[in-house]
């Protein structure tokens, strides 16, 4: 199995330290160029990284907030409801130098997957880290569906553990921006 790797991102101009197993959907299926999405082997859990135009009509907490309620809007979300919004101290970040704030939201969606009827509530962790001199907005994504019961997990199965919010923050940490000039001319 292979650990931890640093992981080039939207083409070489960031990287990030992404947890074992995880699969780029870009090789599965079109993903929309403002993201990167990786998604667990065996479980349903996603890591989405997005480059989204800086909403700088909203601060603070309330950003973070905006974000999670936008993303529950374009995933036709049935309810959403925000857990908890926590302050990131930027000295932990690998971005700590171009980020002015960061937060930390987890919440819970009521989503059906595509061709499903049935809506099943999904554990959203979210990091928003804002980048206002490159008049963007970076959300990192951790979708935890609800464990699925035809898994199974016996000694014989050798595919990796589900990850943990502890990957996420590895995730969020790690993230280093390498080329500015991915948000275009400044």
């Amino acid at each position: 199995m292979e650990p931890m790797r640093d992981c080039p991102l939207f083409g070489g101009a960031f990287s990030a330290i992404l947890p074992t197993g995880a699969i780029d959907v870009s090789d599965l299926r079109p993903v929309p160029d403002n993201q990167e999405v990786f998604c667990h082997p065996v479980t349903d859990q996603s890591l989405i990284v997005e480059l989204l135009e800086l909403q700088a009509h909203v601060q603070g907490e309330a950003a973070a907030r905006y974000h999670f309620e936008d993303v529950g809007g374009v995933q036709g979300a049935r309810a959403v409801h925000v857990e908890s919004v926590q302050p990131l101290s930027l000295e932990n970040l690998a971005l700590r130098g171009c980020c002015q704030e960061a937060w930390v939201l987890s919440g819970k969606q009521q989503i059906a997957k595509e061709n499903q009827q049935v809506a099943k509530d999904v554990t959203l962790h979210q990091a928003l880290l804002r980048l206002p001199q490159y008049q963007t907005d970076l959300l990192l994504t951790f979708n935890q569906p609800p464990p699925d019961n035809r898994s199974s997990l016996g000694p014989e199965n050798l595919s990796p553990p589900p990850w943990s919010l502890g990957d996420f923050e590895q995730l969020v940490t790690s993230l280093t921006l390498h080329d500015p000039n991915i948000f275009g001319p400044q």
